[in-house]
């Protein structure tokens, strides 16, 4: 089982999970308290109290995906996430920055800018460009499973005949394209909440361990998802609880990282875990 993971020449270990947390340059993202501004002072003081909370990695994104968000052209997500990038590779230079993208211009000018993780919810399926892209520079490469072909329909069902095995076999067979190709570093995402219904998120999350593989350990990305408030009929801002709850489920099922928007919560719940860990083993 692969147990570290080089972000940028930086070896970490994934013996203990990693926390990523959420840092949106959005107007529009689902979650309101995760919305930012590159340019004002709170941006960096969010990014700060993440990092003191237990954020191993920070994760921006400039493109909401909620469902219904507007279309944004690459000028514009650009003009959010690379000054962002920017600013946290100059305030923050030992913390990895991950670019939340599924262009593979944008997420080529954000390595450039000192992004060294490129995560991509189409999973390669949106831009033609990203693969070649990924093969050439070899970042950290977080590889989302979706059933769509684009951003339109990104959250219309997948239609699945066999949800399992048509999940995991699409994940795989990128992954072992990427990885003949020199990529070592891949980290496979379910996607949780994309191309999928409410049951199947909650299904996929029961099998996640189906996933475990040698090479290519598991991203789980469920902060605060329409998956918790819509079955519990709540709303983003009342789904804490409940996001530490799936995630403590997540990585009992093998996850290495987890993507949130409360690292310091989340980071309490992995030391009650590792604790309890440790009785039951000594």
């Amino acid at each position: 089982m692969k147990n570290t993971v080089n972000i940028g020449g930086k070896i970490l270990s994934l013996n203990q999970p990693l926390i990523m947390g959420i840092l949106n340059v959005t107007p529009d993202s689902f979650y309101k308290d995760s919305r930012f501004n590159p340019n004002q002072e709170a941006f960096l003081k969010k990014a700060e109290s993440m990092i003191k909370d237990g954020a191993h990695v920070l994760d921006v994104g400039g493109y909401s995906t909620r469902p219904g968000s507007s279309s944004l052209s690459e000028t514009e997500e650009l003009h959010r996430v690379i000054p962002a990038i920017e600013k946290l590779r100059d305030h923050f230079p030992e913390t990895p920055v991950s670019v939340d993208t599924f262009r593979s211009a944008v997420a080529r000018e954000a390595l450039n800018a000192g992004a060294t993780i490129v995560n991509d919810i189409s999973g390669g399926d949106f831009d033609e460009g990203m693969f070649p892209l990924i093969i050439e520079k070899k970042p950290v490469y977080i590889l989302m499973h979706q059933a769509g072909h684009s951003m339109n329909d990104l959250h219309s069902s997948g239609h699945y005949t066999d949800l399992l095995p048509e999940v995991f076999d699409k994940l795989f067979k990128k992954a072992a394209r990427l990885r003949s190709q020199g990529v070592t570093d891949i980290l496979l995402d379910p996607g949780f909440g994309f191309s999928k219904q409410l049951e199947e998120n909650y299904r996929l999350l029961q099998h996640l361990d189906l996933l475990l593989s040698e090479h290519y350990p598991i991203l789980a990305g469920m902060s605060r998802k329409s998956m918790i408030w819509k079955l519990l009929d709540i709303t983003p801002e009342e789904s804490l609880p409940h996001s530490l709850y799936i995630h403590g489920l997540a990585v009992t099922k093998g996850a290495k990282v987890i993507r949130v928007h409360d690292p310091l919560p989340h980071a309490q719940i992995l030391q009650i875990n590792r604790q309890f860990n440790y009785f039951f083993t000594v």
